[in-house]
């Protein structure tokens, strides 16, 4: 009672005559639940003492350690149509066992000969090169003996001018020697008109110098005619060299001309024949990717393409497979804040979905059902969902995993802290702390970039 009121009803009803009274009041139970406070509050005090192990926990998934033990899909690298199945889902598959056989759809590629086509092209082309090599051998004697035929000519041309150098001296000094007779003529004329004049030469005699005389400069004038015509032919002996140069020199180009364009025609064909020789392997990978394989041994999960003739592009998925052989991980996500406190090495507890478990958070090794687990890889990059991924594996020195666990089953994992009291752990917990940053002895780093 607070005997708050003015008019207090403990002066005006006496609670001694109930039965209620006596037992609430009486000596003997007042001490029983003083002792049971007392006992209360040392065991209270005892367990604020007690040691509690600090924990960072996430939710995750049964993942496995490599990237090429998980789950994946199979894709074909071109479009076509399925046309035969050859499992069916839950069958195992050995590494390069046909799956299921498609077949083409487009086109350019729909030929039953196609590859025998192809090689049929390249083989013509490649008789095509060598008609071009022997084309080019050809130009290149041809080229030879105008070379030859071309030196043949200016040495017969040059022999030429030379004949006709020699005929213009010849008819220089005989020109020469026609002046001279000439000149001899003129003067016996003149003695014999001055003879004549004395009376010592008859007129016979004076007549027959002047026939000598004009003779004589006839000879003269024929002379110079000979001389003029020996340096013509000079003139032109020399425009016959230089004609006879330049005929075959535009011979020899031609020729060569056509050498560089049966080269560049060989050239191309032979760049032909490397495109279809490309092709043709090609092909031949192109029909090899008609029968889906195998990429490991495996499981068939679940056709994600179905039925006969149902067409798809290049890199759609078909179907997934899980291969048989493959370690187990967990893949869990812890805050940010978090973060520094997990360490490679770190051990963790493992409680996984399907699997009963008793589970104390702050007392691990009296917890029942759990597995114990190391970290091995913590992700540099945040994900997704706002937190980083670890990658957790078995430890090897405690409980085996079960065997029964399945890839992608959930997983509740618990990263083992620093001991602590409770009551410091309370004290954590009511203020919002994180839990105590700490380093181990031996600290490591990895990146795990692939999510």
């Amino acid at each position: 009672m607070l005997n708050i009121s003015s008019n207090p009803v403990h002066k005006k009803v006496s609670l001694s005559k109930y039965n209620a009274f006596d037992i609430a009041f009486t000596s003997k139970h007042n001490k029983l639940f003083n002792r049971f406070l007392a006992a209360f509050a040392i065991v209270l005090m005892i367990i604020l003492f007690l040691p509690w192990t600090q924990n960072v926990s996430g939710q995750g998934y049964v993942t496995t350690l490599t990237p090429d033990q998980r789950p994946q899909t199979i894709q074909s690298p071109i479009p076509g149509r399925i046309e035969q199945w050859h499992v069916k889902e839950g069958d195992f598959v050995s590494k390069g066992d046909t799956i299921l056989r498609i077949s083409e759809i487009k086109n350019e590629y729909q030929d039953p000969q196609l590859i025998t086509r192809t090689l049929e092209q390249k083989e013509a082309k490649t008789r095509s090169i060598t008609s071009y090599d022997e084309k080019i051998k050809a130009l290149e004697s041809q080229a030879y003996a105008l070379n030859n035929e071309l030196k043949l000519k200016l040495s017969q041309a040059k022999n030429k001018l030379q004949q006709v150098l020699f005929k213009v001296k010849s008819d220089s000094i005989d020109l020469e020697a026609a002046r001279t007779h000439l000149k001899i003529a003129k003067i016996q004329y003149n003695r014999t008109v001055t003879l004549h004049s004395e009376g010592l030469k008859a007129m016979t005699d004076v007549e027959t110098k002047r026939l000598v005389l004009q003779e004589t400069q006839a000879e003269l004038i024929s002379r110079e005619n000979k001389l003029l015509a020996s340096k013509n032919q000079v003139t032109i002996a020399q425009l016959e060299i230089g004609r006879v140069a330049a005929s075959y020199a535009d011979k020899i180009a031609k020729s060569r001309s056509d050498k560089y364009t049966a080269e560049s025609n060989q050239y191309e064909t032979q760049a032909q024949v490397a495109k279809l020789e490309n092709q043709s392997a090609n092909y031949k990978i192109r029909q090899g990717l008609y029968y889906i394989t195998a990429p490991q041994n495996g499981y068939i999960n679940k056709a994600i393409k179905n039925g006969i003739g149902e067409t798809f592009k290049e890199g759609d998925q078909l179907l997934g497979i899980m291969p048989s052989n493959y370690d187990l991980a967990v893949e869990t996500y812890v805050e940010p804040i978090d973060l520094p406190l997990i360490h490679l090495g770190e051990s963790v507890r493992i409680q996984f979905d399907g699997w009963p478990a008793i589970f104390f958070s702050g007392w691990p090794n009296a917890s029942f059902g759990t597995y114990g687990g190391k970290v091995v890889a913590i992700e540099t990059f945040i994900s997704n969902n706002g937190k980083f991924r670890v990658l957790i594996a078995p430890n090897e020195e405690e409980t085996k995993w079960p065997d029964n666990v399945r890839v992608g089953s959930g997983a509740y994992t618990i990263a083992l802290l620093e001991d602590v009291p409770i009551w410091y752990e309370l004290w954590r917990k009511l203020n919002g702390f994180p839990p105590n940053y700490y380093s181990p002895i031996s600290s490591q780093t990895t990146n795990l970039n692939t999510k």
